[in-house]
């Protein structure tokens, strides 16, 4: 029976385990996720982290989730109340409705009933996990535009700009495993794998998928919706109490989604490397040891970029996303098409590819070199930064005064002549 076949069969109390084990991995997962980052980020920084909650620190997150409840709700009186209660629960929904197409493990009997540990295998499981990543930004936009306030409106429209840009930059790069695995189910992707992952068959897919993936969960370097720095907390900057940590549970719910993605479609999934399917250790229940050990791989990555990697500049965020991400994964999508047509229906292995596609790559790198450097002429011009502001001449000389100051201090003249004026008016009336 196929994967589908067996999810087909399933009993209903079957479907609500796998329904109420998927729904606490997220908040599971979130609770391990802020204690461990919070310890790693510490010890990057040569800090000891939270270490008074428990052993080693280790209840810090559930102290926390203790307090968030009780803490005063404090809602703003220009806020849209509906919308305002309502964005937090977008934000979290699709987060965990997208682990239901995800594959941990092959198939497996669970009190005595076979069946495959997974919760759906849809024909177009690749999108249902794309769109729950994605529909979340709804959450966000409305939750900036709701509060009421500036700060948290720029917030929700640079998380849209965000979304909207590394998104085409991700879905190229799932096209790309999509036409090599020919399938968009999620169960036959893994399988497909059988013969090697696409981290290196696919690794400028892989490359682009990663970046994208951070900047799709709003994530540090490319964490502009809540930019601290210029926009005090950006989108979530009049929550509070129970609200604001639903926000920090969607955050890190799409953290896991994303990375749970990114194993099953590069990384081979639940699969042992350099094991056939037929082994013992990709049978039974230790393929989901696999599967999570990838994913924290993944999700440590999220971890040290943001303990290493200052926030990036707006222009050089959607600069990133439009001039680069995106023609690179146009131009990867074209040469996968041809390479997958050129296997199809010619008699040409994989040595004979790759070797064509190394000495083209030689060829474009020396017509590169060749192109003559851009001659930039030279004028009386005050040269302009990155950030659009000019630089001070080499010959700046500061005046004495400024034209606010003259015109203050004519002021200040003009007033005391009228003063003047007044008294001496004053002194011969009084003499008359």
């Amino acid at each position: 029976m196929t994967r589908a076949e067996l999810l087909a069969d399933d009993p209903l109390w079957l479907i609500l385990i796998k329904a109420v084990v998927l729904m606490l991995v997220g908040p599971i997962l979130t609770v391990v996720l802020i204690v461990g980052e919070r310890k790693i980020v510490g010890r990057m920084q040569n800090r000891p982290g939270p270490n008074r909650v428990g052993p080693f620190g280790m209840l810090q997150s559930i102290a926390d989730a203790i307090k968030l409840p009780f803490k005063e709700q404090v809602i703003p009186d220009t806020a849209d109340r509906k919308v305002y209660f309502l964005a937090p629960v977008i934000a979290v929904v699709p987060a965990l409705i997208g682990l239901a197409a995800i594959p941990f493990g092959p198939e497996v009997s669970i009190f005595g009933e076979r069946t495959v540990l997974q919760l759906v295998e849809l024909p177009v499981g690749v999108l249902l996990v794309l769109a729950g990543a994605s529909v979340g930004v709804y959450g966000i936009v409305l939750a900036g535009w709701a509060s009421g306030s500036p700060y948290p409106l720029l917030g929700g429209m640079r998380s849209a700009a965000q979304v909207i840009s590394y998104e085409i930059a991700m879905g190229l790069a799932i096209i790309g495993v999509v036409l090599y695995a020919q399938s968009m189910a999620t169960g036959a992707i893994v399988e497909a794998q059988a013969s090697g992952w696409y981290f290196y068959l696919l690794l400028p897919s892989f490359v682009i998928y990663l970046i994208s993936m951070v900047g799709e969960t709003n994530r540090a370097p490319f964490d502009l919706p809540e930019a601290e720095s210029e926009l005090v907390g950006g989108f979530h900057t009049e929550y509070s109490s129970m609200k604001f940590a639903m926000f920090f549970l969607a955050e890190y719910t799409n953290m896991v989604i994303v990375s749970a993605f990114a194993t099953t479609l590069f990384l081979g999934g639940w699969m042992f490397p350099f094991v056939g399917l037929d082994s013992p250790l990709n049978q039974g229940w230790w393929p989901v040891l696999w599967f999570f050990g990838k994913m924290s791989i993944l999700l440590f990555g999220f971890i040290w970029l943001r303990g290493t990697l200052p926030r990036f500049r707006y222009d050089q965020f959607m600069k990133l996303g439009w001039k680069v991400l995106v023609p690179a994964g146009l131009v990867w999508l074209v040469l996968i098409a041809l390479v997958r047509a050129i296997r199809n229906d010619g008699n040409v292995s994989t040595g004979q590819i790759l070797v064509i596609g190394g000495i083209a790559i030689v060829v474009i790198v020396l017509l590169t070199l060749l192109i003559p450097e851009k001659r930039i002429e030279d004028d009386d011009s005050v040269p302009i930064t990155g950030g659009g502001h000019p630089v001070p001449p080499l010959d700046l000389k500061v005046p004495e005064t400024t034209p606010r100051r003259k015109a203050l201090k004519a002021k200040a003249k003009s007033a005391k002549r009228t003063a003047a004026l007044a008294s001496t008016k004053e002194g011969s009336d009084g003499d008359l």
